[in-house]
């Protein structure tokens, strides 16, 4: 179920953070007092592979999640594009696959704050690991969000 905001999302557990790509979507997890964030590795789609919102799914069963937090890319001004939209497909097919609440939060820099927290590294080592650093940051402030819902 796709909820409007993190009111209704668990307060306990541990969270799947999820920074989609269509190529390559980055994956994190908390533990469950979502004290850490821990990265995963990086989910690729293609031909003859399960679709991204099925390989998502069968993440959040392998690590036992409460809840699903995707970015939502926006514009700068908030408005949103044809990769939001995107997005909320995943969300949507996603939400056929599990019973798990589904929250977005606005992913507006998460990838250069990424690209700058993992510093100076090697170009391969940037495209391997960054877009599960961006879901990292994203699930970070997801839980900061519902920290501050208390």
């Amino acid at each position: 179920m796709i909820l409007p905001n993190f009111n209704d999302f668990p307060r306990a557990g541990r969270i799947l953070g999820v920074d989609w790509g269509a190529r390559r979507t980055g994956v994190a997890v908390s533990d469950a007092s979502r004290e850490f964030v821990f990265t995963r590795p990086a989910i690729l789609s293609g031909r003859g592979m399960p679709s991204i919102a099925q390989q998502i799914a069968g993440i959040a069963t392998d690590e036992n999640v409460v809840g699903i937090v995707i970015g939502l890319p926006l514009h700068m001004d908030g408005n949103s594009s044809e990769t939001t939209d995107a997005v909320r497909a995943c969300a949507t097919e996603l939400s056929g696959y599990t019973d798990l609440p589904i929250c977005f939060i606005d992913e507006t820099l998460t990838s250069y704050a990424a690209q700058d927290e993992m510093g100076r590294v090697r170009v391969s080592d940037i495209k391997r690991g960054l877009d599960s650093e961006s879901a990292r940051i994203i699930l970070e402030n997801a839980i900061a969000v519902i920290r501050r819902l208390k």
